[in-house]
């Protein structure tokens, strides 16, 4: 009974775009289209905010700041910024974690590693929330100890 019903809403979806792209002359685009690929600008204060997250983001290693960076970079200048200087200081410690994240493992100093994992963790944490913090006031922030791999 499910299966019908939701077989019948998928039709009719299918049915409305087929409808909508004849009504609109044969033009072979539906209302159901993608986004365009030139997207428009930041305003102000979404450049502050995704340039806030993408140092916030440090807190779950360099994998938020380094998908703001790739999606957001052409569209304010200031994330695009803010984001590769997020990327490249938790770029580094992601690595030596997930490394460490690894060798705990090892049998005998597998307990090393463990709390080495975790005062890496702790330190990005606290450096990326200081830096979020900083940025959410519009105010550009380099860390004093970045290798800048990223230019």
């Amino acid at each position: 009974m499910t299966s019908t019903i939701a077989l019948s809403k998928e039709d009719t979806v299918a049915d409305n775009a087929r409808e909508h792209t004849d009504n609109q002359g044969g033009q072979g685009r539906s209302e159901y289209h993608g986004v365009p690929a030139n997207a428009l600008p930041l305003t102000a204060s979404e450049d502050r905010q995704w340039a806030t997250l993408a140092h916030f983001g440090g807190i779950l290693g360099c994998v938020p700041s380094l998908l703001i960076y790739l999606i957001f970079r052409d569209r304010g200048p200031f994330t695009a910024q803010e984001s590769k200087e997020a990327l490249n200081f938790s770029l580094p410690p992601t690595i030596a974690a997930v490394l460490a994240n690894i060798l705990v493992f090892i049998p005998v100093v597998g307990n090393i590693f463990a709390v080495i994992a975790t005062l890496i963790w702790i330190a990005l944490t606290c450096y990326s929330v200081a830096a979020g913090i900083h940025v959410n006031r519009g105010q550009p922030h380099r860390y004093q100890y970045n290798l800048r791999w990223i230019k």
